[in-house]
């Protein structure tokens, strides 16, 4: 990453909305009941409502292994620090479905914010050599969240999420990168234990514009083993993840893992794809140092 932001950041970005704090959000008080047998993987009894901190400040450390990006055949370990944040208010919300402004809310569906980021790509990498180096990059935009599965119980959530994002790229001028486009099937499930699980599937799309920062080859970098190519606007390729984490007192932890397959992506023919997946592998500790004296109900 070039000029003011250091490249890590856009890791730390990564670390935030791949792997967020999983408190859960507030919910109206009802009386708890008997929990059930701990063979069970999932409770079946109702999630008992608790009194929780507004909210929680904390300090953790992450390990991450990031592909360069989508398609490269070379990947960079980050050892990084980042905040814990977890804010259970009204209007605004930092806890298991991410970091967001809460826009719109009814009973099945919801607008929010939707956040994601992308690590800065050296001209090292060998299939770029020779070529600018790329920034990192942080992406914004709403989500249409539309939930098709709770049970009563609140033990689990599916949710159909239709994030559209702007791509904006962290440097000394951030300039647009780009428009992704994500939807997704996303499964949370409060498992037995204090365990918390998440599965994301679903398509990735992208405009031409984003696709042209990673794959397109200009006639002034072709070269005999690279030749020069267009990128063009489309599918994307395949995401899936999985994470968990678990709150220990003061303690939080948290792994993930991500799975991105790019068979049929529009480029997938570019010479700068080397590889035709990418795997993300992160895991997260964090201490919470502060707490807000006031109370909210949860289910956390």
């Amino acid at each position: 990453m070039n000029s003011l932001i250091h490249p890590g950041m856009a890791a730390l970005l990564l670390v935030v909305t791949s792997v967020t704090a999983w408190a859960q959000e507030p919910a109206p008080a009802t009386a708890p009941t008997s929990a059930p047998a701990p063979t069970s993987v999932v409770d079946t009894g109702p999630i008992p409502v608790v009194q929780r901190p507004l909210w929680e400040l904390g300090l953790g450390l992450s390990v991450l292994n990031v592909p360069d990006y989508r398609g490269a055949d070379q990947s960079h370990r980050y050892l990084l620090p980042f905040p814990y944040i977890v804010y259970r208010g009204t209007w605004f919300r930092s806890d298991r479905n991410g970091t967001r402004a809460m826009l719109f809310d009814s009973q099945r569906v919801k607008l929010d914010l939707s956040l994601g980021a992308a690590v800065p790509t050296r001209s090292e990498t060998a299939a770029r050599e020779g070529m600018p180096d790329l920034p990192g990059n942080a992406e914004v935009g709403p989500s249409i969240n539309i939930l098709l599965v709770e049970p009563a119980n609140q033990h689990y959530k599916l949710e159909l999420r239709l994030p559209l994002r702007a791509a904006i790229s962290l440097e000394r001028s951030p300039r647009y990168v780009g428009a992704t486009f994500s939807p997704n099937l996303n499964l949370d499930i409060s498992a037995a234990g204090g365990w918390n699980i998440g599965v994301l599937t679903g398509p990735l799309f992208a405009n031409r514009k984003y696709h042209a920062e990673y794959y397109e080859v200009s006639d002034l970098y072709a070269t005999a083993q690279r030749p020069a190519y267009t990128a063009r606007g489309g599918y994307a390729g395949w995401q899936s993840l999985a994470s968990t984490s678990r709150r220990f007192g003061n303690t939080w932890a948290a792994g993930f893992v991500r799975y991105e397959g790019l068979h049929g992506a529009v480029y997938d023919d570019s010479p700068l794809v080397r590889r035709k997946s990418a795997l993300t592998v992160g895991f997260a500790v964090s201490w919470v140092f502060a707490t807000s004296s006031t109370s909210v109900n949860a289910t956390d």
